[in-house]
């Protein structure tokens, strides 16, 4: 009988499924990125940086900033990850160091900032923005600092002998360290990447096209990407031939008064 019942139930739920009414809830992966929007990091976490200066993260934070998560021995997808934000950030318009700023943090403790130095001088050589070497950060920590960077930010990863699993993203924070974006993957558009930090920045002037592409852009969550909003931007149309029809309306007697006095 319960067996019966339960060939019932997975019946009726099937179809329920496979029309996405009924969402699948798989648990948290070890590895991967658990997005956790608007959460705050906090400001006391102590960073190292290429010159083995330590820097609070509340201090370094004072305007949009990509953080980006890797070990910098790493085989792997953390040289494109990097290949890809320097990228980016050469292909942006926006001015890195004045902008935004980029933290690139290993979650490697046995790491050190000498090798820090190492990739920092490498990669500032693939970008010629002027603000880059005071806008573009190299940073190590110890297993607490980093472990807690890393979990709050929803960052996860795995220790495999000398090396670690892990995924590639680019984590965005508001000045006030709020957790605004998540942007996936090692390739990333400067349409997007200029989109995630205009988000980031809100709350502070900024140029009247960014605010203008804020306005007509929206994030979609499920497509990881930003989409033209359709509505504001058929209500802005709207509005627009609404007015400029009342205002014909209003000038064509003017207009027709005015033939009738020169045929007069």
């Amino acid at each position: 009988m319960k067996n019966l019942e339960l060939i019932c139930i997975q019946l009726i739920l099937f179809p329920l499924y496979i029309s996405g009414q009924v969402p699948v809830s798989p648990p948290d992966p070890e590895i991967g990125i658990i997005e956790k929007l608007e959460t705050t990091i906090s400001p006391d976490l102590k960073l190292i940086n290429h010159n083995g200066d330590t820097l609070i993260l509340g201090e370094i934070v004072n305007k949009p900033t990509v953080v980006s998560f890797v070990y910098f021995r790493c085989p792997g997808i953390c040289s494109p990850l990097m290949d890809g934000l320097a990228d980016v950030i050469e292909r942006s318009d926006l001015k890195i160091g004045e902008d935004y700023q980029v933290l690139t943090v290993s979650f490697d403790p046995r790491e050190n900032s000498s090798l820090a130095a190492q990739k920092r001088l490498n990669y500032l050589n693939l970008v010629s923005k002027e603000g880059a070497k005071k806008g573009w950060f190299f940073m190590t920590s110890d297993s607490a600092t980093i472990a807690s960077f890393t979990q709050s930010t929803g960052f996860g990863y795995k220790k495999t002998g000398n090396d670690f699993v892990h995924a590639a993203a680019l984590i965005v924070l508001s000045p006030e360290l709020k957790i605004t974006r998540y942007l996936n993957g090692i390739y990333f558009q400067p349409f997007e990447f200029k989109m995630a930090l205009i988000e980031a920045s809100k709350g502070q002037t900024g140029p009247t096209i960014n605010r203008i592409l804020q306005y007509c852009y929206a994030y979609d969550p499920q497509g990881k990407q930003y989409v033209l909003n359709i509505t504001r931007v058929s209500g802005i149309l709207i509005s627009f031939i609404a007015i400029g029809f009342f205002l014909w309306l209003a000038i064509k007697p003017l207009f027709r008064r005015k033939q009738q006095q020169i045929s007069g």
